[in-house]
């Protein structure tokens, strides 16, 4: 953000003049990093909207814009594996969000703690963690 660039800490903008001014896709959209607040582990990607930082911010309770779905989602409404908000973050660009989030149980759909869990080895991808919990009880079916 280049606003913020040569500002010393303590220093800043209103935070409504730097969500207006995000570079959103055509979509109006922008991706978001989770990460949990206390160990840095990277959780998951998703896109958020200005509504969805909108109801972040008031909530305190991570919402994301589903693509698939085209609508509000909001972390752990089917799974009940809700990510609560520590902090926001803006990349130098302004184009990342980082979210620093309290996760509770699995971050990915797939009952696995982080949705990066596949990793190259070599030649190969191999999956390097296992689910913590079945996907099909994850979300009741």
């Amino acid at each position: 953000m280049k606003h913020t660039e040569k500002m010393q800490p303590g220093e800043g903008l209103p935070l409504s003049e730097v969500l207006d001014a995000l570079p959103y896709n055509a979509d109006g959209l922008i991706p978001a990093i989770a990460q949990q607040h206390d160990t840095g582990e990277v959780l998951m990607m998703a896109w958020m909207n200005r509504q969805s930082l909108d109801e972040t911010l008031e909530s305190g309770r991570v919402c994301y814009f589903s693509r698939s779905r085209r609508k509000l989602w909001r972390k752990g409404e089917s799974s009940g594996q809700v990510q609560s908000l520590r902090e926001m973050r803006f990349d130098c660009d302004g184009d990342t969000i980082l979210l620093l989030v309290d996760q509770t149980g699995p971050a990915c759909h797939t009952g696995r703690r982080t949705c990066f869990y596949s990793a190259v080895r070599g030649d190969r991808v191999e999956v390097v963690s296992a689910p913590m919990i079945d996907p099909d009880e994850l979300y009741g079916k």
